[in-house]
């Protein structure tokens, strides 16, 4: 099969986007889980974090699907939200739009842009959970916030939610970062355990000051990425539910990607988040893809040329963290 596809990325998390809007696809479950594995193969021309399938909808302007690299479904991911978003947007000519997800209907739109020349998007965040059954989490307690779990430390707090996809998020000091305590702690709950049975997100999260946090993370399907959007928009939540930061403010969210904007919100107990970032096109591309053999050819590719913009804001985020963690 031939496939066109366009290579982006949200905060340095990288995906394919295929869009099946525009053209008459036909994959079935396992083809889309045998080319994510494929496609998504960082030995190969192409390399990414996941697939992002686009496709119509008849609840909203468009559905997004997510693929990890190994294959696995994702419920939700707000970096590939925004670049789902920006095509959404653009293939419409919309300002703000409605995208459908496995567990919710979002609000999506476009932004001033975050630094110039930078594409910027912001997309709703939500549902968000606490019941350890949504994650699911087997422990003897409803909740976990802010709660020691022996299991996997006796130094660490976690807070564990769903939104909608499942979290572990940590309040820590710089010094943790330098060690290897949270790759340790996040293979084991995304291997076979009798704690996470779907495995999870792992995230440390380092509070610089007030409004500014740093994110790191072990995404369930991935491994350590550049960024996860529903991680920093957890660990955004998390920070306000310990008064580090306030509710209804900007937070500047920093990762090894680079940085995004978070808004937490709250009404009635109810929680979501806005989620505010770029949405950088890397190239376009055309594949000829053979599953029965697990190969493909790269047909044609053209960039964007949209990086260099990025990479300045990049920079000087980095800066920012190299003086703010001062480690």
């Amino acid at each position: 099969m031939q496939i066109d596809l366009i290579k982006g990325h949200g905060s340095g998390n990288d995906f394919l986007i295929i869009d099946e809007i525009s053209h008459d696809y036909s994959f079935t479950e396992n083809q889309r889980a045998e080319l994510a594995r494929l496609l998504c193969n960082r030995e190969t021309e192409l390399g990414a974090d996941g697939i992002l399938f686009v496709m119509k909808s008849d609840l909203a302007e468009g559905r997004m699907r997510v693929f990890n690299a190994d294959g696995s479904e994702a419920s939700m991911c707000g970096n590939g939200l925004r670049l789902v978003a920006r095509t959404i947007c653009e293939k419409y000519k919309l300002e703000t739009a409605v995208i459908e997800t496995m567990k919710a209907d979002l609000k999506v739109g476009k932004k001033v842009e975050l630094s110039p020349n930078v594409e910027t998007y912001q997309v709703e965040i939500s549902p968000v959970l606490f019941e350890l059954e949504k994650l699911p989490l087997r422990i003897n307690k409803p909740e976990l916030i802010n709660e020691k779990l022996p299991e996997l430390s006796a130094e660490f707090l976690f807070t564990a939610l769903a939104v909608p996809n499942p979290h572990l998020i940590s309040l820590i000091e710089s010094d943790i970062l330098q060690t290897d305590t949270q790759k340790i702690i996040s293979e084991k709950v995304n291997g076979p355990n009798d704690l996470f049975p779907d495995g999870v997100n792992v995230s440390f999260v380092k509070v610089m000051n007030r409004g500014n946090i740093y994110v790191r993370t072990f995404e369930r399907g991935v491994g350590f990425t550049n960024a996860c959007g529903t991680a920093m928009s957890a660990s955004s939540l998390v920070t306000c539910l310990n008064g580090f930061n306030d509710f209804e403010k900007i937070i500047q969210v920093y990762n090894n990607g680079g940085m995004v904007q978070c808004v937490v919100h709250e009404s009635a107990g109810v929680y979501t988040m806005d989620l505010i970032g770029n949405a950088t096109y890397l190239y376009e591309a055309q594949v000829k893809v053979n599953l029965k053999n697990g190969s493909f050819t790269l047909l044609a590719k053209k960039d964007f040329q949209e990086q260099p913009a990025y990479e300045k804001l990049q920079e000087k985020s980095k800066e920012y963290l190299t003086d703010a963690l001062q480690v």
